[in-house]
Formats: structure tokens, C-alpha cells, sequence
């Protein structure tokens, strides 16, 4: 009788089923888009360019940092699950080494989508957002200017229909100075007094204003400016606090995805009873 030869079906198989991985974390990416696509065309139905109609800001900002959650979830779990069914099959391996190995398979395929969704889809979902609304663009940036030393020289010099005298023209050297006057009040969060006196007395002659109420006009338009400007960085805040939410939350799902694929994976599950009768060889 011949002897038996026993082969070590796992040490045959690769630790890492990159094939697996790679399709896991395309089908990710590529859910994620989609997802978003919906998630555009949902937001801008409930928002309106209008400020008294549609839903509030933060209502918004909350609704779509829950969205970013949810589509991170959604979409890791299957790219885990796909990467964790796929993959190559560990007959030899203990349930621990088995399940960690299916974890590593579902991180390692989220890690490919992040980076695959933020280098090559990056561009696709910014033209995706601007094409979905075309005259919205337009209409920030001409009432949010790149520059806030903008917007502040803007709001100082803006004629006064009751001032005593009428607003003269508009002297581009007189602009370039109070730009670099009101960067650093904006800078520093104050003009300083002889600043203050100083821009107080060019928009009193460019708009007809008095001397008073144009220093009252430039601490108003210091103070507005700085409370937009203020509100950015929140939004920037809480956009970076969501998205590291979402990001936390993928990398989770994946892995469970990936332990559940796996599972599904090593097992008879179309056989009644299969979870209770379930076994691996040690």
C-alpha cells in the first residue's frame, strides 16, 4: 500500500489574497460614488440659495455628516465582505489566526478604497457636485470672496444714500492700501488706532460719511467680516470631525464585512444548520 502523503493546503495558499482586496476595495469605491451621487441630488433638494427657505445650516451640516457615516458604512461593509468572501481559503489555520487574517483582508481593502476614492474618484465627485448645480457656484463667489480683506474694503467703501456729501469715484491705489490695512486688522483681530483713523478718514471721503460714523462703519465691517470668517472655520471644523468619523466607521465595517465573507466563506452555509455544525481544522 502506498504511503499517504499529508500537503499542507495552507502553506500554499498567500497570506494576503490581494485579487480579493483589490475587488473589495474597487466595488467600495465605486459604491461610495454612487452613494454620493444620491446624497447630492437629496441635498440640493432641501437646500435653497435663497437664505429664509430650505433647511438651516447646521440642520444640513448634521444631516450630512450623518450621510457621510452611513455611506462610509454601507459601502466598506461590502468591499469588506466581498474581500473577506473571495479571498483564498486557510484550511490548516486556528479560528484566531483565521480571523484575524480575515480583519487584515477587510482593513487592508478599506485602506485601498480611502486612498483609491481620494486620489483617482477626487476629481469625479468635484465635478460630479459642481455640474449637479451649475448656477449656485457663481452666486457664492460673488458674495464670498476669496479674500476677506476684500469683502471688508468692500463693506467700508459701500456708498451711503444719506450722506452729506455724494460718494466719489473709486481710486484702485486707495484699495490696494486699505486691502493691506484690513489683512492686518483681520490678522491681528483689531485695527490699531492710527489705522483706524486712518481708514475712518478714507471712507468718510469716499462715501460722504462723517468722521464718526466712519470709524463706526469700519469696527462694524472688521467685526462682520471676522464672524464670517469665524463660522468657515467651524464649518472646516466639523467637516474634518465628520469625516474622521466616517473614516473610523468604514475601517470597523470593513473588517466585520470581512469576518462575515470569511465565515461564509469556510462553510457549508447553503446546508441547514450550518452555523450550529460549523467547523474548521485546526
Amino acid at each position: 500500500m502506498a504511503p499517504v502523503v499529508e500537503t499542507d493546503i495552507a502553506a500554499d495558499a498567500t497570506t494576503l489574497s490581494w485579487g480579493a482586496v483589490i475587488a473589495g476595495a474597487v466595488a467600495s469605491a465605486a459604491m461610495t460614488l454612487l452613494l454620493l451621487a444620491l446624497g447630492v441630488g437629496l441635498g440640493l433638494s432641501v437646500v435653497s440659495p435663497w437664505s429664509d427657505q430650505g433647511v438651516s445650516a447646521s440642520t444640513f451640516s448634521v444631516g450630512a455628516g450623518l450621510f457621510m457615516i452611513a455611506v462610509a458604512m454601507l459601502s466598506s461593509t461590502v468591499g469588506g465582505y466581498l474581500a473577506g468572501r473571495l479571498r483564498s481559503r486557510w484550511a490548516l489555520l486556528n479560528d484566531n489566526e483565521v480571523y484575524f487574517r480575515d480583519t487584515a483582508h477587510g482593513f487592508v481593502a478599506w485602506a485601498l478604497a480611502t486612498v483609491f476614492s481620494i486620489g483617482v474618484l477626487g476629481g469625479a465627485i468635484t465635478h460630479l457636485v459642481a455640474g449637479a448645480a451649475p448656477g449656485v457656484a457663481p452666486a457664492v463667489s460673488a458674495v464670498a470672496p476669496s479674500d476677506p480683506s476684500d469683502l471688508l474694503v468692500d463693506a467700508m467703501l459701500r456708498p451711503d444714500a444719506s450722506a452729506s456729501s455724494p460718494a466719489r469715484l473709486d481710486n484702485p491705489n486707495f484699495r490696494d492700501e486699505m486691502k493691506r490695512a484690513a489683512a492686518t486688522g483681520l490678522r491681528e483681530g483689531k485695527l490699531s488706532p492710527a489705522t483706524r483713523t486712518y481708514m475712518a478718514r478714507v471712507i468718510a471721503a469716499r462715501t460722504g460719511l462723517n468722521q464718526a460714523d466712519a470709524e463706526q462703519r469700519a469696527d462694524q465691517a472688521l467685526n462682520e467680516v471676522k464672524e464670517a470668517t469665524d463660522k468657515a472655520r467651524k464649518a472646516a471644523a466639523h467637516f474634518a470631525l465628520w469625516l474622521a468619523a466616517a473614516m473610523l466607521a468604514g475601517a470597523v465595517f470593513a473588517m466585520l464585512g470581512a469576518v462575515e465573507g470569511g465565515v461564509l466563506r469556510d462553510s457549508r452555509w447553503w446546508e441547514p444548520g450550518w452555523r450550529n455544525t460549523l467547523t474548521r481544522t485546526h
